[in-house]
């Protein structure tokens, strides 16, 4: 009877999520998502290591459209669930915790759910937020994976060296504002390309690249990169793909490096395009090296500290694009395929 008096206590609250309805094939819509609504307890069942958190920003990022759809053999990473929230990073305050490692109200932020209560099996997953002075949302973008991603792609795939040259697509993305920005800290010349002026405007007064386009104006890509960078691309840091590569490849530099991040150009494309330019790689000795975050985490430690530095320094700025509440979470990644957002795209759920 001791364990049902026990149970009365318990607080049972409402958690809301954001679910997939189908699997996706070409562009996605908000009516491929749904939010549906359930019951939590606030506490960790008996008997499991995990922790129970309360899920504050919810990071919307590219990558999330591979899980929408079956992927092919081989692919990476597994679709997401039918009826079941979504999976994506997220930062959150811990609620209960039976791990020796997580205590009630930490901040923490990892691999989560998409909704306003997760309890995580695999704690091991979750990173403490050391540097609560900075807003939490940071953790969602440049204290977080893509801030990650831009750092260890730049600095491990790219291998830049003072006075190189490089071309960031997809500049004013949550990614791409943050390498443009460690690219000059590196000494280099940075040359961003962006879907509308608003954001080529904030490419070159706010992140500091020493010039910038709007491909959606250019009816040539291969003549504003020479506009641009007329003596050509040491490094291209692609996050889009397609067409834009192919016009890259023209422009290299001989020893040139393509660190390949992203390709959102593709990911909605029934039939992707096909490059024709691969050719280039043989005479200009280019090196093409994809990237996937993962596999970099244990360069964790020593980014954060060396970012959190260029932040309080001033060295790095950030542009956040921010939409309330876990309704409006749909609408917020669904414009990420049609660039809506400007700057780093999130969700705020909860406050602290």
């Amino acid at each position: 009877m001791a364990g049902s008096s026990e149970e009365k206590v318990v607080l049972v609250v409402q958690n809301k999520k954001v679910v997939l309805r189908r699997h996706v094939t070409g562009f996605p819509t908000e009516d491929d998502l749904e939010i549906t609504v359930d019951t939590t307890k606030l506490r960790v069942p008996a008997g499991l290591t995990a922790v129970l958190i309360k899920n504050l920003y919810l990071s919307c990022d590219p990558w999330m459209r591979f899980r929408m759809s079956k992927p092919e053999d081989g692919g990476l990473p597994p679709e997401f669930v039918i009826g079941e929230a979504l999976v994506n990073f997220t930062v959150g305050k811990v609620v209960d915790s039976t791990h020796p490692e997580f205590n009630a109200g930490d901040l923490v932020w990892g691999m989560s759910a998409w909704e306003e209560y997760t309890l995580v099996n695999q704690p091991e997953s979750l990173h403490k937020i050391k540097h609560t002075e900075l807003p939490l949302s940071y953790y969602t973008g440049v204290l977080g994976m893509p801030g990650l991603t831009a750092y260890a792609c730049f600095f491990e795939v790219g291998k830049p060296k003072k006075g190189d040259f490089v071309f960031v697509s997809a500049a004013s993305g949550a990614v791409g504002q943050v390498v443009g920005q460690l690219a000059k800290i590196a000494g280099c010349y940075v040359v961003g390309s962006a879907g509308s002026d608003e954001k080529v405007s904030l490419l070159k007064t706010k992140f500091g690249f020493d010039d910038a386009f709007n491909y959606k104006s250019e009816t040539d890509l291969g003549a504003a990169l020479k506009r641009c960078l007329p003596g050509g691309i040491d490094i291209y840091f692609d996050n889009v793909g397609g067409p834009t590569l192919d016009a890259v490849l023209l422009q290299m530099r001989h020893g040139g490096r393509v660190a390949v991040c992203g390709m959102i150009s593709q990911y909605n494309l029934v039939e992707p395009y096909g490059l024709r330019n691969l050719f280039c790689i043989m005479p200009k000795a280019i090196r093409v090296e994809g990237f996937y975050f993962t596999f970099y985490m244990h360069v964790y430690p020593r980014f954060e500290e060396e970012m959190a530095g260029y932040i309080k320094d001033g060295k790095v700025t950030i542009v956040e694009d921010v939409v309330e509440g876990i309704d409006r979470a749909p609408a917020a990644l669904i414009g990420l395929f049609s660039g809506k957002n400007v700057g780093k795209q999130l969700v705020a759920i909860a406050r602290a």
